[in-house]
């Protein structure tokens, strides 16, 4: 049985599951506060910093301070367009498996 071409191709930071749930939501609304995706992925202000920094780090979201009503400032993470090719990436891999998976078995 030949193994050729099994190597599943993915970005091990894109792939990771919180990762690519930022990533997914962000590719979907562009830029969102922090709290909103913190609070939609169900996650900790900690454990969504971790995952943020690791994603700012390799250049596939931004962070920026805005001003927000009654003077406080809020966070909001923006997909880069970096960001959106490594999700976009990620997608055609997850493809290419599916298809190999239902592909018909000899």
């Amino acid at each position: 049985m030949s193994t050729e071409g099994h190597a599943l191709e993915v970005d091990d930071v894109v792939h990771q599951r919180t990762r690519l749930s930022i990533l997914s939501l962000l590719n979907e609304v562009g830029s969102a506060e922090f709290t909103y995706v913190r609070d939609t992925l169900d996650l900790t202000d900690g454990n969504l910093g971790r995952h943020v920094e690791v994603l700012t780090g390799r250049g596939l979201v931004t962070c920026e301070r805005r001003p927000a009503l009654g003077g406080r400032t809020r966070m909001w993470v923006t997909i880069t367009r970096e960001g959106r090719a490594a999700f976009g990436a990620e997608i055609e891999a997850l493809r290419r498996l599916v298809q190999r998976y239902d592909a018909p078995r000899g």
